[in-house]
């Protein structure tokens, strides 16, 4: 089974992006295949060098998670771009996407959640 989840709001200062990428880690059926796809604020996610207070929570240790158990994580580039974001500051592994691809993952996903 395919299961895209689709992030929208920023890593910090609302609890979307934590939960679905929470959603995305609990999965335990090696069949199930996870794709992240962040858009809008939710690219700042997969910024590299993220530093939290300690018990916090860290998006990029979460996405470092779905990347280790074999997910894929996109981001949309024209969301990088409107940001300022370049290539070279994401996290390695996570690959810049368009709406082209998101349209193609979601349709041949069997679950899409929006956070």
């Amino acid at each position: 089974m395919q299961i895209l989840l689709i992030l929208n709001d920023p890593p910090y200062g609302t609890e979307r992006t934590y939960n679905g990428l929470r959603l995305a880690l609990a999965k335990s059926d090696p069949a199930i295949t996870v794709t992240v796809f962040l858009m809008a604020d939710a690219v700042a996610a997969a910024k590299s060098g993220q530093k939290t207070p300690d018990g916090y929570y860290n998006v990029e240790r979460m996405l470092k998670g779905v990347l280790a158990g074999k997910g894929q994580v996109l981001l949309c580039g024209t969301c990088m771009d409107a940001r300022g974001f370049t290539d070279a500051e994401i996290l390695s592994g996570v690959k810049r996407s368009t709406m082209a691809e998101l349209a193609t993952v979601t349709a041949s996903a069997q679950k899409v959640l929006v956070f």
